[in-house]
């Protein structure tokens, strides 16, 4: 991860939606006379970022548990007064499929007029047969309408479900039906491609994650895992164990958990803005991990509650900042990791002949600018496979300038 292959003075060419050949401008305008030519403007060209942790398609935000929580509740108590998932859930059953795909595709746009190319998005704000389902259509939709690269996983074990609290026999009830109700039904609707559980202490323990993924597993999905975000549970050592395509959160990851990861295929998704947004002072151990020999990508976790945030580049600037990872780990961590944490290594990530034409422009000199305007909108033009997922517009300034200051009086 540490180079992360910065080129200058270079020009890309796209052919049927696939980068065909890389080069000096003069050489690709002799072997591609006739083509439509895209003026950077001495801008900065990445791979499309890949963000490949979100929980884009809910309802109503929740603003609210931002209040709560710098009166000091934390994500349990929040929890336990009604917030947290179980709001979302309450809130995304009363709504319809149509609703929920417009509010959908209005984030969508705002994820791709920062960069992001390829995105997947989660399910579980149903925790129900019927809603869970429900969910998945919208993000079928979602892939067979929008220009981005969407990717769908199932995370009917986000929450147990209130009705599924009162007691034990109902917690296992609710789990029976996870694997013997409602994964068959999704598999027969065809469009998820992973399947997720959050496991953690009062959550899903380990051995209801192992059951329900390798469930998943055996009938064709892929697994990932919310693995230790609160507490060193073992979640990561799960993770590994199972050769999930990734494990993500980490935040209290143990070294235990480092080391497993380090010797597994599986990749460590980290999610700054979470901890950021929950004012937590401890961020996921990214240098141990990377220092360690684990892949590590990063991701937005864009959900209502603790990352409401669709500024993928503002991922970069906490991984810098606050991670300690150096620009081209970071850059890595958001492109090329990114992709193999959702099996689509060989497809996307990377600007090089044979992958996808999947690219974004930035109106910035210097790559190390990205991280450096943490916040602003840098990109000026996005594709998948060659097509616009956001509108190019020719650059005519290469950074932010911070205002004048107009003294008074």
């Amino acid at each position: 991860m540490r180079n992360a292959g910065i080129l200058k003075n270079t020009a890309v060419a796209v052919s049927d939606g696939r980068i065909a050949m890389i080069g000096a401008a003069r050489d690709l305008e002799n072997a591609y006379s006739d083509a439509e030519v895209i003026d950077c403007g001495g801008g900065v060209l990445t791979p499309g970022l890949v963000d490949s942790h979100t929980h884009a398609v809910f309802g109503k935000p929740r603003f609210e548990e931002h209040e709560m929580r710098a009166e000091g509740l934390d994500y349990m108590a929040i929890a336990e007064r009604g917030g947290g998932i179980h709001a979302s859930v309450r809130d995304f059953r009363q709504r319809g499929e149509e609703e929920l795909y417009d509010l959908a595709v209005q984030r969508l746009r705002e994820l791709a007029s920062y960069g992001t190319t390829t995105l997947e998005v989660k399910s579980g704000y149903g925790l129900s047969v019927d809603d869970e389902l429900k969910a998945l259509r919208v993000i079928g939709r979602l892939a067979a309408r929008q220009p981005m690269r969407i990717v769908a996983t199932w995370m009917g074990a986000h929450e147990i479900p209130h009705e599924h609290r009162a007691s034990d026999e109902r917690r296992a009830a609710y789990i029976d039906m996870l694997v013997d109700e409602m994964l068959p039904k999704v598999i027969e609707q065809g469009t998820a491609q992973f399947a997720d559980v959050f496991c953690e202490p009062g959550v899903f323990t380990l051995e209801e994650t192992r059951r329900i993924l390798g469930a998943a597993r055996q009938r064709g999905l892929g697994v990932k895992l919310h693995a230790d975000e609160l507490k060193p549970a073992g979640g990561a050592e799960l993770a590994a164990s199972l050769n999930a395509t990734s494990a993500d959160h980490l935040a209290a990851v143990s070294l235990r958990g480092i080391d497993a990861l380090a010797a597994s295929n599986t990749v460590a998704t980290l999610l700054p803005g979470t901890m950021f947004f929950l004012g937590k002072e401890k961020q996921a151990p990214a240098r141990r991990l990377i220092d360690s020999g684990a892949a590590v990508a990063l991701a937005t976790d864009f959900n209502p509650g603790t990352s409401p945030t669709v500024n993928f580049p503002l991922m970069l600037t906490l991984a810098i900042s606050q991670l300690r990872m150096s620009l081209s780990e970071a850059l890595i961590a958001v492109t090329v990791n990114g992709a193999a944490a959702l099996n689509l290594a060989g497809e996307t990530g990377q600007i090089a002949p044979g992958f996808s034409a999947d690219l974004a422009l930035f109106a910035i000199a210097d790559v190390r600018e990205l991280p450096y305007w943490y916040g602003a909108r840098l990109c000026v033009g996005s594709w998948k496979a060659g097509a616009p997922c956001h509108p190019y517009q020719a650059v005519t300034k290469l950074n932010p300038r911070p205002p004048e200051i107009v003294p008074t009086g």
